[in-house]
């Protein structure tokens, strides 16, 4: 038994090359029920990429999305990026995503996720979960929010401009 939890914690934790390095492709809708395919993701045009895996419910996403709409006008003046939040509300709470968005005002791409089976192929333990992708690899992740965290995202954006 701690033989198989420290096999876990070191495949989460200590070594991020066994956990996949690019995003895999999968159908995913946004907020106008459009397809969108994550595969594109990977695409190879130097722009840096951040993923995060949210949910109405969850407290700690909902104060880090809020947080980084209020510093993406900052932000975007110094650096390139796209931003996709990727909620995990299921068929009971997907209803209140849209309004939720539009009242916080967050300027963004939001993704549905609706049976978090595209959370499943990522393999993420949880939310919320932070993913930077470039030219199809990840580059950075990180699971839970407390505030700060914000600034380590932001280096982790630019140093990979």
């Amino acid at each position: 038994m701690k033989r198989n939890i420290l096999l876990v914690l070191l495949i989460f934790f200590g070594c991020p090359q066994l956990i996949a390095q690019e995003i895999p492709g999968f159908k995913v809708t946004n907020l106008k029920d459009q397809t969108f395919e994550t595969s594109a993701l990977n695409k190879t045009d130097n722009t840096v990429k951040v993923l995060s895996f949210w949910a109405t419910w969850c407290i700690p996403c909902i104060n880090e999305l809020s947080i980084l709409n209020d510093l993406s006008d900052d932000w975007k003046k110094n650096l390139k990026y796209d931003f996709y939040a990727i909620s995990q509300d299921d068929s009971r709470t997907i209803k209140k995503v849209a309004s939720l968005v539009n009242g916080k005002g967050w300027d963004f791409s939001v993704l549905l996720d609706k049976n978090q089976d595209f959370k499943r192929l990522m393999n993420l333990p949880g939310i919320p979960y932070t993913i930077v992708v470039k030219n199809g690899k990840i580059l950075y992740r990180h699971i839970g929010y407390v505030e700060g965290d914000e600034n380590e995202l932001y280096k982790i954006i630019k140093d990979n401009q």
